[in-house]
């Protein structure tokens, strides 16, 4: 049996006033799309002593009904919940990932992805996040749509439309790896200057 203890009981209190379910996915979703809206300036700009400024009445007000549509939806809390709690465990992954790597350099060394191994991680983070938010929608049924693709996949794996999408995206990373450029090295800047130096010469 399970002992309560008290700050157990805290979060048991936090969770039967809707803390969990209304107030933190609505200040997430306001702070999201207001921060969107600020960037984009979508809604237009206005003259703030000769600075161009979003119109940040607008766009909080915006932000704030859409942020109460959505928790107006239990099926969009849910989603919110299930997905976030699963995307800070990615994040606590890759960040373990980075300690261990870090691990096996020295202090003064600077341990950074960069290239080809942080476009990697990159897309390894975007698939990942596409199919935490596949888990978490849900169909009629109570499958998830990461489930009813993974079926569909498995149960026409041998038909001619799962074959052409295949060979579509092979096709297209074959592309995507002869046309991309090549990185600029410097041996053009060392040329440039024996030429300056033979002109001074000269």
């Amino acid at each position: 049996m399970v002992q309560e203890t008290v700050f157990g009981n805290v979060i048991q209190f936090l969770e039967r006033l809707g803390v969990y379910d209304v107030i933190l996915p609505f200040i997430l979703v306001f702070t999201i799309v207001f921060a969107i809206f600020e960037k984009t300036k979508i809604f237009g700009t206005e003259d703030v002593e000769g600075v161009k400024t979003a119109k940040k009445n607008l766009n909080a007000m915006i932000a704030f009904v859409i942020a109460f549509l959505v928790i107006a939806s239990a099926q969009l809390v849910a989603i919110i919940n299930k997905s976030l709690a699963n995307i800070v465990l990615l994040l606590l992954i890759s960040v373990c990932f980075l300690l261990l790597i870090g691990s096996f350099f020295s202090e003064k060394e600077e341990v950074k992805l960069i290239g080809g191994w942080r476009t990697f991680f990159m897309i390894v983070m975007l698939i990942g996040v596409v199919l935490i938010f596949l888990a978490a929608i849900t169909t009629s049924s109570g499958k998830s749509w990461l489930q009813v693709i993974i079926d569909s996949v498995v149960n026409n794996f041998d038909s001619t439309a799962v074959s052409s999408i295949v060979l579509l995206i092979v096709v297209l990373i074959f592309m995507m790896y002869i046309v991309r450029e090549p990185k600029h090295s410097h041996v053009g800047k060392s040329g440039h200057g024996e030429d300056n130096n033979d002109k001074e010469h000269h």
